[in-house]
């Protein structure tokens, strides 16, 4: 008897595969398109430092738009003249609704600049819009009425109106209503619409050549 030979359409593990036998994986590419490191550093530079300028527009819009909050002297003590108004609440309302909008453009720009997409671009689009949030909530008690409230009632007089300054009472989640947008709408947009990984295109498998029967002893 004879040792059993090895199928011609089967080599050995450790063997190297025929000439024009398809090769089990095919080349990848040596380059997908996708920006250096160095690159992303920069772009995600970018994207922070034009984030926490636009916080300048975001304060003075919610310096316009966020309700006032009403004071009145008796030349003794400030009180609310409105006792049951909801505007302080309607403060951080308003710049947390300003602040999702602003991450959404945010990041719908940011996707359509680069598509590639990238964690750098992600963090960098994070870090920007808390800086933005924290400038714009400095814009806005910047410009916004004084907060010295007893100085400003001696000033107006007794019996005269007066808007409190602008504030933030919930600080912490306003100053993270940006980032979390711009993050969830630049996931959104990427998954829907970002670049795919091209699919490999696979060598056509070729038959077995066929040979004559195997001489026995």
């Amino acid at each position: 008897m004879t040792a059993p030979l090895t199928p011609p359409h089967q080599p050995p593990n450790d063997a190297v595969p025929p000439e024009g036998w398809p090769a089990p994986y095919p080349p990848l590419p040596a380059d997908d398109g996708a920006p250096s490191v160095a690159t992303e550093l920069r772009q995600s530079a970018v994207v922070a430092a034009v984030s926490t300028v636009a916080g300048v527009a975001l304060g003075l819009l919610w310096l316009w738009l966020a309700p006032k909050v009403p004071l009145i002297s008796d030349g003794k003590a400030v009180f609310l003249r409105n006792s049951e108004g909801e505007a302080a609440v309607g403060a951080d309302g308003t710049f947390v609704l300003l602040a999702l909008g602003f991450g959404a453009v945010a990041a719908a720009l940011v996707f359509l600049i680069h598509r590639h997409g990238g964690v750098a671009l992600v963090l960098g689009l994070a870090a920007g819009g808390v800086l933005g949030s924290a400038l714009g909530w400095g814009v806005g008690t910047f410009f916004g009425p004084t907060h010295d409230v007893v100085a400003h009632a001696r000033e107006v007089g007794a019996n005269v109106v007066f808007d409190a300054p602008l504030k933030l009472e919930m600080w912490a989640g306003a100053l993270l209503a940006w980032p979390l947008a711009a993050m969830i709408v630049h996931l959104i947009l990427t998954a829907l619409f970002g670049p795919r990984d091209p699919e490999p295109g696979w060598p056509a498998p070729q038959p077995p050549q066929s040979q004559g029967p195997t001489p026995t002893s």
